[in-house]
Order: structure tokens, then sequence, then C-alpha cells
């Protein structure tokens, strides 16, 4: 009974999710059609907007490919939604200029509009769903019951998840259930050969996450050995790969180049305000380790008093437990050194917008692992260093828009290494998109 009423309301949230999206493509048509239709004749052919019912074949073909994507049959995070619907965009783009150019009726349409309309959809849909999901798990049919079976630290951990993501839409149960999700860490063998045999008895959905946690498999190939009846995983170090190399090159020149005017403006800004602030230099200079671990001179916005170091030497006299602090975090709670502008710098990271330059001069990557200091190079450690320091350091990256604030050093490094191991192009555009966002809303906090 539980499993029929399970089908029911998952068939209506499929449906419902679909005739959403064919809402939101038609209403991208009609955005397109004004446009399209405000652009002036004599720069390009002419758009008839009375036509747009041409058009609505374009809408099937997205959405037949949306299906093929599993947009509606398997539930991601939001980022791993969109990624798929960009896919599925593109290639809706791909198939409906081949079906025209075969059909020879591309002279029947407008490219421009064509172009226009996959643009707004590319933007509607992701934005649309992330509301229409927030509407939806409001009432509990709609939301999938988890089973989580794991060892300790890990089991919060993935029972935080369930409860702070809630694009998933799951809702954590422990009698009755729809899927179960396993961490094997730290489970002998016998037992979750047994935990998998009881479990696939009770429910048809299972997923679980292997001991090797630490790599993202979503980028690996498995290859089978039919023969033997066994399957190897290919793994690679995705970051010392020349063909990512030069992807990750070109995609942050393309983005450094078009952020540069915005970025001259706001550094006129910033440094007025800290002229204004505070005695000393605009800038601040420190020695880091950069690609294979040569040292460079990365530059940031100064945040502290010229006179810093007395400032600091009398306070941990009066406050000795900040050395223990510093000890763990590599960063003090209260730092009396810090100016006024320099807390606001630092709050939302604009204090490392000169690191532009170290960009510009190929020191540094717009995205990567921390740029270290040379002081931590023990606290590193040697089977690290030959990870991290292999490839350019970044002005923000995983670490920046994992909690930043509230990471220990050693979890800063199993962040920078797992972002290397595990690197992709859509990986940096959502650390970049996250970025913008922890700025943005520290700024608002203030």
């Amino acid at each position: 009974m539980q499993i029929n009423k399970f089908n029911l309301s998952t068939t209506i949230y499929m449906f419902l999710l679909l005739s959403m999206d064919f809402l939101i493509l038609l209403f991208s048509l009609e955005i397109s059609k004004y446009l399209r239709s405000d652009i002036p004749t004599n720069t390009m052919p002419e758009f008839i907007a009375s036509n747009i019912s041409n058009y609505y074949w374009i809408i099937l073909v997205v959405l037949f490919i949306f299906i093929l994507e599993k947009i509606y049959f398997i539930r991601y995070d939001f980022w791993a939604d969109t990624k798929r619907v960009f896919k599925g965009l593109i290639l809706s783009f791909i198939a409906v200029f081949t079906v025209m150019t075969f059909a020879k009726i591309s002279n029947d349409y407008s490219r421009s509009f064509i172009i226009i309309f996959f643009l707004i959809s590319a933007f509607l849909i992701p934005f649309s769903k992330r509301l229409f999901k927030r509407f939806l798990f409001r009432f509990d049919i709609f939301k999938i019951k988890v089973k989580i079976i794991a060892n300790s630290s890990q089991y919060e951990t993935l029972c935080n998840e369930m409860i702070e993501n809630w694009y998933f839409g799951f809702k954590i149960s422990k009698k009755r259930y729809d899927i179960v999700l396993i961490s094997s860490k730290n489970f002998e063998i016998k037992k979750l050969e047994k935990i998998i045999k009881i479990h696939s008895k009770r429910t048809r959905d299972m997923y679980i996450i292997p001991y090797m946690y630490h790599l993202d498999f979503s980028h690996t190939n498995v290859v089978d050995y039919f023969n033997i009846r066994l399957s190897a995983i290919h793994i690679e170090n995705r970051l010392l790969n020349f063909k990512n190399i030069l992807i990750k090159y070109v995609f942050e020149k393309s983005l450094v180049i078009c952020i540069l005017p915005f970025a001259l403006l706001l550094h006129l800004f910033i440094a007025i305000v800290i002229k204004l602030d505070s005695q000393g230099t605009v800038f601040f200079k420190q020695k880091r380790f950069g690609k294979n671990g040569k040292i460079f001179r990365c530059y940031k916005y100064r945040t502290m008093y010229i006179n810093g170091n007395e400032l600091l030497d009398k306070y941990l006299k009066e406050n000795s437990e900040e050395i223990e602090y510093y000890n763990i975090y590599h960063k003090y709670k209260h730092d009396p050194r810090i100016t006024k502008i320099g807390k606001f710098l630092r709050a939302t990271s604009l204090d490392e917008f000169p690191q532009f330059f170290n960009i510009l001069r190929g020191d540094m990557n717009l995205i990567g692992p921390r740029p270290y200091m040379l002081n931590e190079k023990a606290k590193i450690g040697k089977i690290n260093e030959d990870t991290i320091l292999k490839v350019k350091p970044g002005i923000t990256g995983l670490w920046q828009v994992s909690g930043r604030n509230e990471l220990t050093f050693k979890e800063r490094i199993e962040l920078d290494k797992w972002y290397i191991q595990n690197w992709s192009l859509w990986m940096d555009f959502v650390i970049f998109m996250k970025t913008i966002n922890v700025v943005l809303s520290k700024v608002g906090a203030k």
C-alpha cells in the first residue's frame, strides 16, 4: 500500500514539474517574441510575430531531451539539476538546427529568435524550478522518505545535508522509507553485504556511498572485465591533465577579461576608502607558494594598522587562549590589528581583489586551492604538498564557499585536494556563482 502511494505521488510530482517547464518554455517564447520584434529590421531579417505558433515544436524537442536526461525521474541538488538543464538545452539547440538544416526549412525560421529563446530558457527554467520545488516540498506527499545507514560522524553529515538541502525533497525516516542511503565507511564487508541484502528485499532503490568518499565518481570511467566478473574504476588527477589545464585557462582568462572593467572601478573606490580609514599603503604584499612550490608575491588590500604587531603582542598577553585558537584555525577570533574597513574587506573577501594582478602575471588562477603561506609548509605535509602545490592557487575556491571562517586548517587542505582530484569546468562555474553569493550576502549583512 505504501508503495502505491509513493508511485502515485511521484507520478503527480513528475507531471507537475513537466507542466511547469512547458509553461516556462511557452513564456520564454513570448518574451523572445517581444525582444526580437524590437530589433530594427535594417540590422536583422524581418521577424513576423504572428507566426510564433510555428515554433511550438521546439518546446516538444526540449521537453523530450529533458526526459532523456532524467530530469524528472531522479532528484538532484540544485547545481546538478541545473547542469542537466543546461546540457538538455544545448542538445536541444543542436537538434533543432539539425532538423531545420536537413528538412531544408531554416529560411522559414528566425535564427536570432531561436537563440534568444534558448538563452532566456537557460535562465528561467532553473530559476522557476527552484521556486516551484520550494512550494511543492511544503507538502509531505511530494517528499521522498529516506533511511540513512552510516556510522558516527558521517551519519550526522548526511542527515544535515538531507535537512538543509531542501531542493532534494528528502525526509529522513527510520521505519517507513522509499529509498535507502548507505555509507560504507567503517563497515566490515560482511556486515555491509548483510545490510544490502536485507534492505534490497524491502525497497527498490538503494544508494551506496563508497568508502573512497574523497573521490567524485561521477567523473570516473568504469572498465568491465567480464571474463573474471570484476570492474575497475579509472581515476585521474584531473587538474594535472593538459587538456583540462587548457580548458580551465581559456575559461578563466575569458572571465577575467569580462570582469576587468568592473574590477578597475571597484579598485579605485576601495583604494580611496582604505586611505581615508587609516595611515599606510593601499596594498599588502606577502610571499606565498605557487605552482610547483614556486614562491611569488601575492597582492591583497591592506587590512591592518601599520603598527599591527605591537597591537597583537599586547592583545595576546591579555588573551592567551587566542594562541591555541590560532594553532587550530590559523586566525584569531578578534584580531586587534585589523582596521574598520579591513573587517569589511575580509568578511566579503574583497581584500583579495588585487590578486587579479597575480592572475594577469600568471602566478594564480581565478579558482583554485588556497595560496599557502611559507610558514604553513610543514602543516601542509609532504603527502599533501605533492598534490596541492602541483597547480596554481586561486583567488577563490572550494574552501571559500564551504564555510571558510569555520574550517580548520586540516579541513581546508582536504577541500583543496578534493578540488584538484575531481576538477571539472562545471565545478569552477558553481564555485564562481557561489563566490558571488558569498560576497553579496556578506555585503547585505553589513
